[in-house]
């Protein structure tokens, strides 16, 4: 069963703009399945899985194009990035947009050669897991802590009760698991990360020793929702931190994870430097810290944690889905004030503040404040139109309803985002 996607529109529209469309992302997410539902009839359809037509395009390419001609879906691109300069030269030669249609499930190995053999001509989806709102089938839009437009999404939503949630958040974002409910989550999961460390980690990033490369997933995946101190992560993990940095980069590259930059400006003089991290797919992190039901999650030591983290790779989703890089950052400074994440977008910055509870009250956006010094101010020499706006506060929380907290800040129900 096929579940149409938030990012179709961006991807039609990358279609139409560049003469190559890269659709990426962690493997499985659906990232063929996707173009091939958009593709033409006419559209030839090769994948580099094959050994055969991997050899081909590895080994000649230019015959390959003569045999696979445009339009053509080349699936795992990954696997020949010797094709690229050959596609770059057939897209000038023909000068239409949307002949190549290309997917890729390793940005890491990818990125490099794209953007040294397709800059300008090379138009780029990054296709995440599914969201909770392709997977109830409701509209998608850019998350925004403005309540006229919250207010508006409350009547094309389905709310969700905390057993509901959790039990989302157990089962993930991977598209066949919702699909397919005969589908075990424990196997599946168990296949996906053997896939990942063999074929990906393995093939393409050198990386020797697997089981050392599993336990550093592991640990990483107990620190969801917390600050990137990389000592600890090596030496809970038993490497060296040059290593730990290393492969938690790879984790990131590769959409398993992500590293939320602390947000930085030259009036605010005493925030921290580290970096926040978040496993995109909370199924994922779940498999890996061995949680065997969502009940016992909902539970269990880490339930604030992982509820932080779904309500992030929502947000987060719901940006790449409109075809933007999400613009969010986090705080905390010297004086261990924290905002788990902050949305800047057209000089507003506005802050977001999750928590697990249904009320969890004014103490929830007391740190708020902190963001006081920056209203009205941009950086020096810059004109008046720069400067800093603070926008409304969201606690994302477990509220039944979108209600104001007080005159700038907004309770907003974690099934709104």
């Amino acid at each position: 069963m096929y579940i149409p996607r938030a990012a179709e529109d961006t991807v039609r529209k990358i279609a139409d703009t560049f003469p190559v469309l890269l659709v990426t992302g962690p493997r499985q997410v659906g990232k063929t399945t996707l173009l091939e539902r958009l593709a033409e009839p006419e559209r030839k359809i090769v994948t580099l899985d094959d050994p055969d037509v991997r050899h081909l395009a590895g080994n000649d390419p230019a015959l390959f194009l003569q045999r696979y001609t445009p339009p053509v879906l080349i699936d795992e691109i990954q696997y020949a990035p010797g094709l690229l300069p050959y596609i770059k030269m057939a897209a000038d030669r023909s000068g239409r947009n949307g002949d190549f249609w290309l997917t890729g499930s390793q940005s890491f190995v990818m990125m490099k050669n794209v953007g040294e053999s397709l800059a300008g001509r090379v138009g780029i989806v990054r296709l995440p897991g599914l969201s909770t709102s392709e997977i109830l089938g409701v509209p998608s839009r850019p998350f925004t802590t403005d309540p006229e437009a919250l207010s508006k999404r409350l009547g094309e939503v389905k709310k969700l009760g905390l057993n509901e949630l959790y039990g989302r958040i157990f089962r993930g974002s991977m598209p066949r698991l919702h699909a397919d409910e005969r589908v075990d989550w424990e196997t599946y999961y168990r296949s996906y990360v053997d896939t990942y460390l063999k074929r990906d980690i393995r093939d393409l990033t050198q990386v020797a020793d697997e089981m050392a490369f599993y336990n550093f997933m592991t640990v990483a995946a107990a620190r969801t929702a917390r600050p990137v101190v990389y000592e600890e992560l090596a030496r809970e993990s038993g490497v060296s931190p040059p290593t730990a940095k290393k492969w938690l980069s790879i984790l990131v590259s590769s959409d398993i994870a992500a590293v939320v930059q602390p947000y930085s400006n030259n009036i605010l003089k005493r925030v921290t430097k580290m970096p926040l991290l978040h496993f995109l797919d909370t199924g994922l992190c779940a498999y890996l810290l061995k949680w065997s039901n969502p009940e016992a999650l909902e539970r269990g030591a880490m339930s604030g944690a992982f509820f932080e983290t779904y309500v992030f790779s929502e947000v987060y989703k719901s940006f790449l889905n409109a075809g933007k890089d999400p613009p969010l950052y986090w705080y905390r400074d010297k004086e261990k004030r924290e905002i788990d994440f902050l949305i800047f977008e057209n000089g507003t910055l506005s802050p977001v503040e999750v928590k697990k509870s249904a009320s969890p009250g004014k103490e929830a956006v007391k740190h708020f404040r902190a963001l006081d010094p920056l209203a009205g101010r941009g950086k020096p020499g810059e004109p008046e139109g720069m400067n800093l706006r603070i926008g409304n506060g969201a606690v994302v929380c477990m509220a039944n309803d979108l209600l104001p907290l007080d005159q700038k800040n907004w309770y907003v129900p974690a099934w709104l985002i």
